[in-house]
């Protein structure tokens, strides 16, 4: 056989060594590119020790040279080397390529699983918001700026992403269904925020109040038998239109209630006759004017209602309730409970002071 032949046969095999490894299983081709660069660095550390002082540096000359970057900060000098070297642009380049080729193809799936709510989340103490909405999108706002480490997930049946952002993700499902929570990794949520589904109250909400109530029901149903079914108290908050259905919701586990028509019909009477009612509404239900309500911790020098009052109130902030209970200014004299859920109006500056956890987090 020839020189010309000798090539050609070279060639065939190389091409067709290359091609069977383009066919390996990735489980397979993925470990074997990282082997093969390691084996090329410790190969030339070997042929050439001293130009290549550590197998770091070997390491760092088998990338630059099958990257085809060539620094030429370190060469090989010897004809073993320099032999070896052509054996390394044979071989590894195309298979360097090929291997970069799939890192990007596998990135540009998993953004696409991403957008399109495919993929599962895998964190933890976060927010699900079920519903996409114009009112869950100012949720999303508002928790952004109350808190800077917290992830959003949102659950909906949209057929990409509706927002992208980085602490934000996105689960397309029904929400009524078991997979598509546990997706969403509901067992270890911080809480649920279930917004009424706009779809079915723009065209039902008129013929049938019912379907609109009955959904967020289905769905504050499907939560709390998983929260049974993996020994979970998950804060569940539901919008509900019509506040005669909230003795319904209380049959299952929900902890809060915003009833929508109510809140707006009591804002927009009281602003007739006490006008400007509505702009203290909106300073306490967002956070972009300063002061805003927060929760706070029972302090051990703390015995009455009084003593809270007033030391709250020399730090600037003020005690408003314990939990749902907003008489606190009849009760100043009452021992405070140790399960107290005091909550004090101040801005984010002041209750940071006073919870300096909440500083850290």
């Amino acid at each position: 056989m020839n020189h010309k032949g000798r090539m050609t046969v070279v060639g065939m095999f190389f091409k067709k060594w290359l091609y069977y490894l383009i066919k390996l299983r990735n489980i397979i081709f993925f470990p074997f590119v990282i082997i093969y660069i390691l084996l090329a660095g410790l190969g030339i550390y070997l042929i050439e020790p001293q130009t290549f002082p550590s197998f770091l540096t070997a390491i760092y000359w088998v990338f630059t040279t099958l990257a085809t970057v060539g620094f030429g900060d370190y060469a090989p000098v010897t004809e073993a080397g320099k032999a070896y070297t052509i054996v390394l642009y044979i071989t590894g380049i195309g298979l360097l390529s090929v291997f970069l080729g799939r890192v990007f193809k596998y990135v540009y799936l998993i953004d696409k699983l991403k957008v399109g709510g495919k993929m599962k989340y895998t964190g933890k103490d976060h927010i699900i918001l079920i519903g996409w909405s114009t009112k869950s999108q100012l949720a999303i706002q508002e928790i952004f700026k109350s808190d800077i480490k917290t992830d959003i997930v949102i659950i909906d049946d949209l057929e990409k992403a509706p927002m992208l952002e980085e602490r934000l993700f996105y689960i397309r499902g029904n929400a009524t269904d078991e997979k598509t929570l546990l997706d969403a990794n509901l067992p270890k949520a911080k809480g649920v925020i279930i917004f009424a589904d706009q779809a079915t109250q723009d065209q039902f909400a008129g013929k049938d109040p019912l379907l609109v109530d009955g959904k967020t029901l289905l769905i504050a149903t499907a939560i709390t038998l998983i929260e049974k079914k993996f020994n979970k108290d998950i804060h569940i908050t539901a919008e509900v239109i019509n506040q005669q259905h909230i003795p319904l919701f209380e049959q299952v586990k929900v902890d809060e209630f915003i009833p929508t028509q109510e809140m707006i019909s009591h804002a927009a009477v009281r602003s007739l006759f006490s006008h400007g009612v509505t702009h203290m509404y909106t300073e306490l239900m967002s956070t972009q004017y300063g002061d805003s309500m927060y929760e706070i911790e029972k302090q051990a020098e703390w015995r009455t209602y009084r003593d809270a009052f007033i030391d709250l109130l020399d730090k600037g902030a003020t005690l408003v309730a314990d939990g749902g209970d907003m008489h606190i200014n009849q009760k100043l004299d009452y021992l405070i409970p140790e399960d107290a859920q005091l909550f004090v109006i101040c801005d984010k500056q002041t209750f940071e002071q006073l919870n300096p956890k909440a500083k850290q987090s």
